[in-house]
C-alpha cells in the first residue's frame, strides 16, 4: 500500500528525484517493482519540500493519480530543494477525506508518511486513541489509519522524544495493539530522515557527506542501493545511515537453553 521517498542533499529539482529516474516514484504509481500489497497507487499523492531559510516545509497534495496532474509536472521541473518527502497513495479503505488523507502529513518542521495498513482499524486502536488529548484528536487531518498513526507519533515528538525514539515507540505500540499491521513509517525534519521497515520494503542510497535517499524501492538500478531488513529502524543524515533492530511485541520468545544435570 503506497510508495514513498525522502531525500537530503545538494539542491536538486523535484523532477530529478521523483519523475526522471527510470523507476521513479512517478512510475511506481502504476508499475511498482517491489510492492508487496496492492498494484496501483492512484488514490492521491503529495510532496513536501524545504526552502532555504524556512524551517517549515511547503506541501502540494492532490486526490488523483500523480500522472494526471499537469501542475505537478510543472512544479517538479523547476522547484529545487535540499530536502523533500513524497508519496503516492493506495488507500487502505475508500473514504471521503480526499486530499487531507494524502501524505505527507505535516506539523512544525516535520513531514510524515505511512506505507502500510493498520489491521482492524479503527477498533484496534481505540485504546491508543484514549491516550491522546482531545485537542489533538480534533486536529486530525483525516479519518484514516495513517492520520491517527501520525497523531500518535506527533504527540511523542511534542512531548520531547527525539525522532528515532518517537518512531520506534509508535511502531511497537501500534503493532502490539493491531497485530499483523504493516508500519513502514517515514519522517523528516529537513536535516535528518527517520524510517521503519515493518511489513513492506525499504531501501536507502547513501553517498556519505553528500546525499541520502530513503525509499520504498530503488528508483534506478544503481548497485549502491541497500535494502533495510524487516523490523528495523533507520536513522539517516547526509553523512551516514544507522540501522537498529526493532523488537516485535508478538515475536515468540526464545526458549532458554536447557542445562544438563551434573553428575
Amino acid at each position: 500500500m503506497c510508495r514513498h521517498l525522502a531525500f537530503l542533499g545538494p539542491a536538486e529539482t523535484m523532477g530529478s528525484l521523483l519523475v526522471e529516474p527510470p523507476h521513479s516514484l512517478f512510475r511506481q504509481s502504476w508499475t511498482p517493482r517491489r510492492q508487496r500489497y496492492g498494484t496501483v497507487n492512484a488514490d492521491g499523492f503529495g510532496v513536501g519540500w524545504y526552502a532555504d531559510g524556512d524551517p517549515v516545509p511547503a506541501r502540494y497534495r492532490r486526490t488523483g493519480p500523480i500522472w494526471g496532474d499537469q501542475s505537478f509536472a510543472d512544479l517538479a521541473r523547476v522547484v529545487r530543494t535540499t530536502a523533500l518527502l513524497a508519496a503516492v497513495r493506495d488507500a487502505t479503505l475508500a473514504g471521503a477525506d480526499g486530499e487531507a488523507a494524502a501524505a505527507p502529513f505535516a506539523a512544525g518542521p516535520w513531514l510524515f508518511s505511512h506505507n502500510g495498513a493498520v489491521l482492524g482499524w479503527p477498533r484496534s486502536l481505540a485504546p491508543l486513541v484514549q491516550s491522546l488529548p482531545a485537542v489533538e484528536l480534533l486536529s486530525l487531518e483525516a479519518r484514516c489509519d495513517s492520520a491517527l498513526v501520525w497523531a500518535l507519533l506527533l504527540h511523542r515528538l511534542r512531548e520531547g522524544d527525539n525522532e528515532s525514539q518517537a518512531l520506534a515507540d509508535t511502531v511497537v505500540e501500534v503493532a502490539e495493539a493491531a497485530p499483523g499491521s504493516r508500519l513502514n513509517l517515514l519522517l523528516t525534519n529537513g536535516d535528518s530522515i527517520t524510517a521503519t521497515a515493518w511489513g513492506d520494503t525499504l531501501w536507502y542510497l547513501s553517498e556519505p557527506g553528500h546525499r541520502t535517499v530513503v525509499a520504498s524501492e530503488p528508483y534506478d538500478d544503481d548497485p549502491r542501493w541497500q535494502e533495510v531488513p524487516d523490523r528495523t529502524l533507520l536513522s539517516a543524515t547526509r553523512d551516514d545511515v544507522l540501522l537498529t533492530p526493532l523488537k516485535d511485541p508478538h515475536a515468540p520468545m526464545a526458549s532458554a537453553p536447557s542445562k544438563e544435570p551434573r553428575t
